[in-house]
């Protein structure tokens, strides 16, 4: 019986830990760390976006890419045209498994939705 006593005792003791005298200090520091290393990654990130975001732009600029684009326009009508005599509904009939991987695939993509929601939510 004295050994069941001995353990309570020491767990309430582990339970019950004094605070240290410099756990403020410590504790201030730390988040002053964690701070500063999200800091640097949300600047590293914001430059590799804008640095993304200029070498497309020129890439759009080089490739001249407005000036086809307007050339396709009668691409596009012609597309266009032909699919709205088609039925969406009929497409996924043709499909193999009658449209079976359109669902679980729509399916999957509603999931991740969900995985994505969740996580930003977490994060507020």
């Amino acid at each position: 019986m004295a050994e069941v006593d001995f353990e309570r005792r020491l767990e309430r003791l582990f339970l019950d830990a004094p605070e240290l005298p410099d756990s403020g200090v410590f504790a201030a520091r730390l988040e002053r760390r964690l701070d500063r290393g999200w800091r640097m990654r949300r600047w590293l990130i914001g430059a590799a976006g804008v640095t993304g975001g200029l070498i497309a732009a020129s890439q759009l600029l080089v490739a001249n890419v407005f000036s086809h684009v307007e050339s396709a326009e009668s691409s596009a009508r012609a597309v266009s045209s032909g699919l709205a005599a088609a039925a969406p509904a009929q497409w996924i009939a043709q499909l193999p498994s009658g449209g079976m991987a359109v669902w679980i695939a729509a399916a999957v993509a509603v999931l991740m939705m969900g995985f994505v929601l969740t996580r930003v939510i977490e994060e507020i």
